[in-house]
């Protein structure tokens, strides 16, 4: 159960991942920040969702990568709400290639928005969480950054990278009472990457998890329900995969 009155802020919200969190949270009582960067319509879809089932939420655009944006994405949190409780850094991109054939500019734009977003946005919402000696900050990693992927070093490198991240933060805020965890997720057929794989690919994928499915975003917000709540106080610095076993 979570404790009532919090506010959230979500970031990449507008789609998968992000808005099934973003909805969970709401549905629990929370008010939630839904951060975009360039659909501005999905995100107001979400926050429309929010609203008609009498929950709060508010629409953000904000590309997390920029300093200056996260900044003041989080500022309108606290304009909108006058605190922040728990952040869930979600944003992320991929730009597949093989090592051989990756740019420069491959490489930059998802270490820029899948880790120095998440280092931004905690930077900006941690002294909030640290005044009221109570938070919740979750990092959404993925079973790459733990196994690794052909054609993904630099979403790979992204990915662990938030594993390091998210260790070193939580021993640093632990006293303060805020746990800062990180999920790692399989495949999830959330409207992205998943689905857009051909059918034998799918297949080939599905041929490897034990459980023999994939994934739902509902899944996922359900984790971070739970790692947000009162009964996971005493969890800090961990990696929770939820990928149907696919790299146990």
């Amino acid at each position: 159960m979570l404790a009532p009155g919090q506010v959230a802020l979500v970031t990449g919200a507008s789609r998968g991942i992000g808005a099934s969190i973003a909805r969970r949270l709401a549905a629990a009582g929370v008010k939630v920040g839904v951060n975009y960067h360039s659909n501005s319509d999905a995100a107001a879809q979400v926050v429309a969702d929010i609203t008609a089932a009498g929950g709060a939420a508010a629409s953000l655009g904000g590309d997390v990568s920029s300093e200056a944006a996260a900044e003041g994405v989080v500022k309108q949190v606290l304009e909108q709400w006058g605190r922040i409780d728990i952040l869930v850094n979600n944003a992320g991109i991929t730009r597949d290639r093989l090592l051989l054939r990756m740019s420069p500019d491959d490489w930059d734009q998802v270490l820029a928005v899948d880790l120095r977003g998440a280092f931004l946005c905690t930077k900006f919402v941690m002294p909030h969480l640290i005044r009221q000696r109570r938070g919740r900050v979750i990092n959404i990693s993925s079973v790459v950054g733990l196994s690794g992927n052909p054609g993904q070093a630099n979403y790979a490198a992204a990915k662990a990278g938030l594993v390091g991240f998210t260790k070193a933060v939580a021993r640093e805020v632990a006293s303060r009472n805020v746990t800062v965890n990180a999920l790692a997720p399989g495949f999830i057929a959330s409207g992205g990457m998943v689905d857009a794989l051909p059918e034998e690919t799918r297949r080939q994928i599905l041929g490897r998890i034990p459980m023999g499915r994939f994934g739902t975003s509902e899944e996922v917000a359900e984790a971070v329900v739970f790692l947000c709540s009162e009964a996971a106080g005493y969890i800090t610095g961990q990696v929770l995969t939820i990928d149907g076993g696919l790299i146990a």
